[in-house]
């Protein structure tokens, strides 16, 4: 049975700033590279939200170098798979002395690992930890959530680095926030927001939705009456977003991208949902997820059409198993990045398709949607889902900076899953109003003081 005090403990965190002043800074980082880093340095524990291809993994080489030059300590890199490999990599091409562990090696300076190998590791041997693509960490229940959390809030120095902050929602913000030690998520939304049934976890109904619309929207979190701006500004106190240099008065023009081609195909069902007499949007989750089963052939053969025979590299997304296996069939150079493969397996796979050996890759998002770097393709197509975050990291694999070339996204869906494209750009515009909304109170927040300095000392009553 658990102490009182082993109790607190878990609750606990280390308080306060912890950053210095930067000890090494490369010349190889761009100038807008190294305003980041050295901020990130004198916060100490800090986000940074800069987009795709913006050079986050040596941004955060860097970050780690400085706490072991500084400390003499070890800093830990948690990545998604596949991508440890190539931050070792990125590494050595900088210069900067960084090993991978496998199952908790401990080497001196940077250490490198996946997260589904944090179980291995004791946060005990570490002065810091970043966490790569650090949106793992938006789903709030989740094992994976609490496990990095609970490693991370032991850990002196602290760096999250994604593109995709809050893919979903503004309160998805909140589980950086814990991980970072500013407020828990739970006291983030008694803050800033409240939702029309005034419960902390508000119910949501997830049938039915459009007869339900009113009942679900009451279970959303929304800004409380004028706290929209103090939250943004609370944001942009331990971290810093970014779309391109520019927004911090760097010179765009290295890192401006090719453009991109959007194409929406929409296959008709060769049948209709039981009982219909023709098509219609289909409503909920259940019957969209019957329209994609319905329907796996017809889509496939669409992706197949655009994609075969042309002699160019292509990443083919889906989401279920029987789409990757028919897409693998009807695609005959085709290699499948499946579930059921090691992760030395799909390591190799993805070097492959980096080096040219696979021409066309088929494979889910959450697989290899996050971190790696595809820039020689330039032909990405996917099926619809409700995660936007999957969507926009699964073409920024490819539309990234240092892209040359225009990047073609095909979308193939159906008439049933119209919806299902109309709440993607609903979240699109979310996204967007984040990070207008980030930036915009970037400046402003670098005048207020998250520790208020008091030159008065305290005085104890009398009867104490």
């Amino acid at each position: 049975m658990k102490t009182y005090q082993d109790f607190l403990m878990e609750k606990s965190q280390l308080g306060g700033n912890s950053g210095f002043k930067l000890v090494w800074m490369p010349d190889f980082l761009f100038d807008f590279q190294a305003y980041l880093v050295e901020w990130a340095l004198l916060k100490g524990r800090a986000a940074i939200f800069a987009d795709c291809g913006t050079g986050k993994t040596p941004m955060q080489l860097v970050w780690a170098e400085n706490i072991v030059r500084k400390t003499n300590k070890r800093v830990l890199i948690l990545t998604p798979l596949a991508v440890s490999h190539q931050t070792v990599t990125e590494a050595e091409k900088f210069g900067i002395e960084c090993h991978r562990s496998h199952k908790g090696e401990l080497y001196n300076g940077i250490n490198v690992t996946n997260y589904e190998r944090l179980h291995m590791f004791d946060h005990a041997n570490y002065e810091a930890v970043v966490c790569d693509e650090s949106s793992i960490l938006k789903s709030f229940e989740g094992k994976r959530k609490l496990e990095i959390t609970e490693f991370m809030k032991k850990v002196k120095y602290r760096l999250l680095a994604t593109a995709t902050a809050a893919p979903n929602d503004y309160p998805e913000l909140g589980t950086s926030a814990e991980a970072l030690g500013e407020l828990g998520y739970m006291d983030m939304l008694m803050r800033f927001f409240k939702n029309d049934q005034n419960s902390i976890k508000p119910t949501r109904s997830r049938r039915y939705e459009k007869a339900n619309q009113m009942f679900s929207d009451q279970g959303k979190w929304r800004f409380k009456g004028h706290a929209e701006t103090p939250f943004w500004q609370w944001v942009s106190s331990w971290s810093r977003a970014m779309r391109r240099p520019s927004d911090y008065g760097f010179e765009d023009k290295k890192f401006i991208l090719p453009p991109l081609i959007e194409n929406e195909y929409i296959v008709k069902a060769q049948s209709l949902a039981d009982g219909m007499l023709f098509p219609l949007p289909a409503v909920g989750l259940k019957e969209q997820g019957d329209e994609r089963r319905r329907t796996i052939k017809e889509r496939c053969e669409k992706v197949g059409s655009l994609v075969s025979d042309t002699g160019k590299p292509a990443l083919v997304w889906c989401h279920m198993n029987p789409e990757g296996d028919l897409l693998e069939k009807i695609i005959t150079d085709a290699v499948q990045v499946s579930g059921k493969d090691s992760d030395e397996s799909k390591e190799e796979k993805f070097t492959a398709f980096v080096s040219g050996q696979i021409r066309v890759l088929v494979t889910k998002p959450k697989i290899g949607a996050w971190g790696l770097n595809f820039q020689h393709c330039d032909h990405v197509t996917s099926f619809p889902s409700h995660s936007f975050e999957q969507l926009y990291q699964g073409v920024r694999r490819c539309w990234r900076f240092g892209q040359v070339r225009p990047v073609t996204v095909d979308m193939v869906t159906t008439e049933g899953e119209m919806d299902v494209i109309k709440n993607l750009k609903r979240k699109a515009a979310a996204a967007d109003k984040m990070f207008s909304s980030l930036v915009a109170h970037m400046n402003e927040s670098m005048k207020i003081e998250t520790n208020l300095k008091y030159e008065n000392k305290e005085e104890l009553p009398s009867w104490l």
